[in-house]
């Protein structure tokens, strides 16, 4: 998904690119799946929107604040080199205020405009990524992006949350797929970037388990995908239409990770990752869809 793209002044692109704008749209639209997957009919569209810029701004909080934890590791590293964090143009002072003003608005929204239940698991879910995963996981283990994968999966269950005051079955599915999909999804960015994490230091899988290891893992992630991602058709929450856009999706992926596993190259462990962007973005968007036709014709 393409970045918003806004006439700032240097000062404020900076702040911006902090909140890693990119991943916070993806994460914010699956947030957003949710909420209409929990709703039996249109949900209430001020509730929506309240939830929608809550969200956004605890997540945008967080990634400041893994900006701010990683800033060393990110002057290491050419992928991250340029952020104002690793260069030291915005101090740790500006970063923390930032992410206090963002998160604390956020907080506000969701307790008094959606529900309290949404605002605690949206913190729980910012302590998990900013503190748990960035300060402890990410440096110690090569199993990080598995183990520290449930925080970045909880968006469905926020969105669903918001609408419904719960988090029943159904919205725990999606976090599943999402947290299996992290794995070959950051471990194929990892591969063609190996030399990148190396210099930083970080235990990531191609570093601490080579090349051939993380290839082999991808795969079998990937046929683990498949599965997950069947479990909506499995349990009822949808139909024809999601399992076809489901069965073509995986076997994409499939193809991309087979592919990856027989005949390494980075030009196609770069394109894996950019599409299981894609595949994230669109798989949710035929939840919608499919959720949107069984409705219709019920």
């Amino acid at each position: 998904m393409a970045a918003l793209s806004f006439p700032l002044s240097p000062l404020l692109r900076k702040y911006w690119v902090l909140t890693k704008p990119r991943v916070t749209q993806l994460a914010v639209f699956c947030a957003v799946i949710g909420m209409f997957l929990a709703s039996p009919g249109l949900p209430n569209p001020l509730r929506v929107l309240l939830a929608t810029i809550g969200i956004w701004l605890l997540a945008a909080a967080a990634f400041a604040i893994n900006c701010l934890i990683e800033n060393e590791v990110d002057a290491r590293m050419a992928r991250t080199a340029r952020r104002a964090t690793a260069l030291g143009t915005i101090s740790h002072k500006q970063v923390l205020s930032l992410s206090g003003l963002l998160g604390g608005s956020g907080m506000l929204i969701l307790y008094y405009g959606v529900n309290p239940l949404t605002m605690w698991l949206t913190l729980a879910t910012f302590i998990g990524y900013a503190i748990i995963y960035t300060a402890f996981l990410k440096p110690l283990t090569p199993q990080n992006i598995v183990i520290g994968g449930l925080a970045g999966a909880m968006p469905p269950a926020l969105g669903w949350a918001a609408v419904a005051n719960a988090v029943p079955a159904q919205a725990w599915v999606l976090v599943l797929i999402i947290f299996i999909w992290t794995p070959p999804h950051f471990w194929s960015l990892a591969l063609y970037r190996e030399t990148d994490y190396a210099r930083a230091g970080l235990p990531m899988l191609p570093v601490t388990h080579g090349n051939l290891f993380t290839r082999l893992h991808i795969f079998l992630y990937s046929l683990i995908l498949l599965a997950a991602s069947l479990l909506p058709v499995m349990v009822n929450m949808s139909g024809a239409l999601y399992l076809l856009a489901a069965l073509v999706l995986n076997g994409l992926f499939l193809y991309y990770a087979w592919r990856l596993f027989k005949n390494y190259s980075a030009a196609l462990a770069h394109r894996l990752f950019r599409y299981s962007i894609l595949y994230l973005a669109l798989l949710f968007g035929a939840l919608l869809l499919d959720h949107w036709a069984l409705l219709a014709f019920s």
